[in-house]
């Protein structure tokens, strides 16, 4: 890819990345709270957590599909973020549990299914510069910290009862960001549906889904829990905020320094260092909640479980699915990790914190990712 077209490109491709990011920066964080508002218990919460991250066990593969089916990956993308919007209105329309699961449903099946068409898209867009993904996505991450800070703030000084609002004025102008990108043609090749199957069936593809899986089971707890948690041993919203954006930071340094790391390391040397310190990340929390500076420590752990694993899984991803199975490829990473992993470690989160607090909610976390390592360590390779 020359570079005034990368440089073209930039600014279109971070801008989604930065918005798409501030929702779930305004998402994740603060729904728990907003729940338990509400008067949801622990079992609720994480069923309704749970249901948002189960959206993306089917629909990027609907839709990933329709994308290398049609060549028109941006049509799809739009409708995807359109339908987000409309899904998003709920949360302003409704309290009640089952009206709640509703909204989720919808809202997440549209909003899960447009990340891994814009993967795609990028990645086609960036052709032999795929290194520079990292400086692309970590407008992603900068877009969560402000998320994050901004309706922390906004929580303290008001209610978490404008949250609702925050996230339907997010879901539009990410619609609005789908406009700046165009299709571009897509190469064709016979016997997808055959090359797709068995790639997948390749025992260190499989493995890197499988601890893929497994490492997203493991932020089952951190994501639906984590505010909850600091919020019950007396942090306020707006520490609560900066924790969250100290870990978003860690990961944009992880993005930024991408290209270096990926030259210097092999992918599974960066793989692997980022599950065992993932694996130390979860063991910490629970022992080091009253001391703010091992806990802000293992938030900069963050850079290793969330941005590092991302950066390398996602590296493989691309180097063993190409051409019409892009999409695909992208859409199996999603639904399997944070779709099926997600879901699987929120709804887990919420019965094995219900029954032994953090410590069993936590405990939980560092056995499954004890798996991945074992699993990655084994099997997972890079051809």
């Amino acid at each position: 890819m020359p570079e005034q077209l990368y440089r073209q490109a930039y600014p279109k491709l971070s801008s989604f990345y930065f918005f798409y990011f501030m929702l779930f920066g305004g998402l994740i964080p603060y729904i728990g709270l907003y729940y338990q508002s509400l008067s949801f218990n622990a079992i609720q919460i994480g069923q309704l957590m749970a249901m948002f991250i189960a959206t993306k066990i089917v629909a990027p593969n609907v839709l990933g599909w329709l994308a290398d089916k049609t060549g028109r990956t941006v049509f799809w993308l739009r409708w995807t973020a359109f339908l987000t919007v409309l899904f998003s209105l709920g949360f302003v329309t409704t309290e009640s549990f089952v009206g709640l699961l509703l909204t989720v449903f919808g809202f997440g099946f549209f909003f899960h299914s447009a990340l891994p068409l814009f993967e795609s898209y990028t990645f086609t867009t960036l052709k032999g510069m795929k290194e520079r993904y990292g400086l692309v996505r970590l407008w992603g991450s900068i877009g969560f910290i402000a998320a994050v800070l901004w309706l922390g703030w906004q929580i303290e000084a008001w209610s978490i009862s404008t949250l609702p609002w925050a996230l339907v004025g997010l879901a539009v102008v990410i619609w609005l960001a789908t406009f700046a990108v165009q299709e571009h043609p897509v190469a064709q090749h016979e016997d997808h549906a055959s090359s797709f199957w068995t790639i997948i069936k390749q025992p260190w593809v499989a493995s890197l889904l499988a601890a893929s899986i497994l490492i997203q089971f493991s932020h089952g707890t951190y994501y639906s829990f984590y505010s909850i948690f600091l919020d019950e041993h007396g942090y306020s919203k707006n520490v609560i905020a900066w924790l969250w954006a100290l870990g978003v930071l860690a990961e944009i340094a992880v993005f930024f320094w991408m290209v270096p790391l990926f030259r210097r390391f092999r992918v599974k040397t960066l793989l692997m260092a980022s599950l065992v310190l993932t694996l130390l990340r979860w063991v910490m929390i629970p022992l080091v909640i009253d001391d703010w500076v091992w806990l802000a420590f293992a938030q900069l752990l963050h850079a290793a479980s969330y941005g590092l694993f991302h950066a390398a899984a996602i590296y493989l991803i691309d180097h063993h699915f190409y051409g019409d199975n892009q999409s695909k490829g992208q859409a199996i990473y999603a639904s399997a990790s944070h779709g099926l992993g997600g879901a699987l470690g929120m709804l887990a989160a919420g019965y094995a914190w219900y029954a032994g607090g953090a410590d069993w909610a936590f405990g939980m976390c560092a056995l499954a990712v004890l798996l991945a390592i074992g699993i990655a360590q084994k099997w997972v390779r890079y051809d």
